[in-house]
């Protein structure tokens, strides 16, 4: 099954489902081959009953603009493109308002699968073959 995105303007956005201990949340996340981790905003993640403050692992990534620390949290599930995982660590990193995106998908949860983006069509799917 594929996800319609509008392929003329902007970002690629997937909708996706998190749980965690005290809820869910539905988000929006760019779709982004260019990002090994998922990263999440600390908003969405504290709705659902995480605290990045208390995060026992932090972790240094890059970004376009330098050298970040990030919490990581290991979600009990994320869901997005049909698919979805347990346990899945993702990093706590605010995006600036401006993005209008509650984070990013990325490499870390495509891989293993085909990914296909239809620009033509406007159309991503995630699948097994």
């Amino acid at each position: 099954m594929s996800t319609k995105f509008n392929p003329r303007q902007g970002l690629v956005i997937v909708r996706a489902r998190i749980e965690g201990p005290s809820g869910r949340a539905l988000l929006r996340l760019a779709l982004d081959t260019g990002a090994t981790a998922t990263t999440l905003s600390a908003a969405p993640l504290v709705a659902v009953g995480y605290d990045p403050a208390t995060a026992a692992e932090r972790v240094e990534f890059t970004t376009g603009s330098g050298v970040e620390f990030a919490a990581r949290i290991t979600l009990l599930k994320i869901r997005a493109l049909e698919h979805e995982e347990m346990r899945f660590p993702v990093l706590c990193h605010t995006l600036p308002p401006s993005a209008g995106v509650d984070g990013v998908l990325g490499l870390d949860f495509l891989r293993g699968h085909v990914l296909k983006v239809d620009f033509k069509r406007g159309e991503v799917s995630l699948g097994t073959r």
